[in-house]
């Protein structure tokens, strides 16, 4: 796709205030949602700049040139840094702001190997969602993925029997990281209360001060965030 194929896309993007932290996104985009949550849950001001995706502005050489090389979201820029991946982004937050970080070292490196499993697991339950919502498929490519994307959903399952959370005794990015990809799994047919403990676990999260469902929550235009 080129440039003059997408429409309505930036030409440029200015450089942000380095002392803010500034999010780029899409509120279709389940990748999105996790550093959204976790700064809508933690309180922590910044700016929201949307890339639509549906017009391809992920594709243009002023995003990929500015922006991110890969052209895809997010991408957090913070103290002249430029962090893509979302999992990556959590790992920066927690360690910036030092919010939903676990205590204890041994907890802090869980939590990232939470982050690390979640990449090459839960990204199945995505990958479902978007065979079935955006993108038609083989029914043996959904024949694939749809029991790996179920399997990775039992695991965490598993995980949280008689635990509130993934990693010690409060919410941290191994949680936001898990969830937060996971909270569009009805959309590929996957029913959560299929699995009880991911039911239990995930209404503690959204009865947090700051949570929104992913439409609700990301902005379709640009927004500034005051914080709490």
């Amino acid at each position: 796709m080129t440039d003059s194929a997408i429409s309505d896309a930036p030409t440029g993007y200015a450089a942000p205030d380095p002392d803010r932290l500034t999010l780029y996104g899409s509120f279709t985009s389940s990748s999105t949602f996790k550093p959204m949550l976790y700064l809508s849950l933690s309180g922590l001001s910044f700016d929201f700049r949307t890339v639509n995706l549906k017009k391809g502005w992920q594709f243009t050489a002023a995003y990929r040139e500015q922006v991110n090389r890969y052209g895809k979201v997010p991408v957090l820029q913070h103290k002249g840094l430029t962090i893509v991946d979302s999992n990556v982004i959590l790992d920066y937050l927690a360690r910036t702001t030092g919010v939903f970080e676990p205590s204890s070292e041994q907890h802090r490196w869980q939590a990232r190997e939470w982050l690390a499993w979640e990449a090459a697991n839960i990204t199945n339950v995505a990958k479902v969602r978007h065979y079935s919502r955006f993108r038609e498929v083989h029914p043996a490519v959904m024949d694939y993925f749809r029991p790996e994307a179920e399997a990775a959903l039992s695991f965490v399952d598993q995980a949280l029997e008689g635990r509130d959370w993934l990693v010690g005794d409060a919410l941290s990015i191994a949680d936001l990281g898990c969830w937060g990809r996971m909270v569009f799994m009805a959309e590929g047919g996957l029913e959560i209360e299929r699995w009880p403990n991911i039911v239990r676990w995930s209404n503690a999260i959204k009865a947090m001060e700051g949570y929104a469902f992913p439409y609700d929550l990301t902005p379709k235009k640009d927004r500034t965030f005051a914080g709490r």
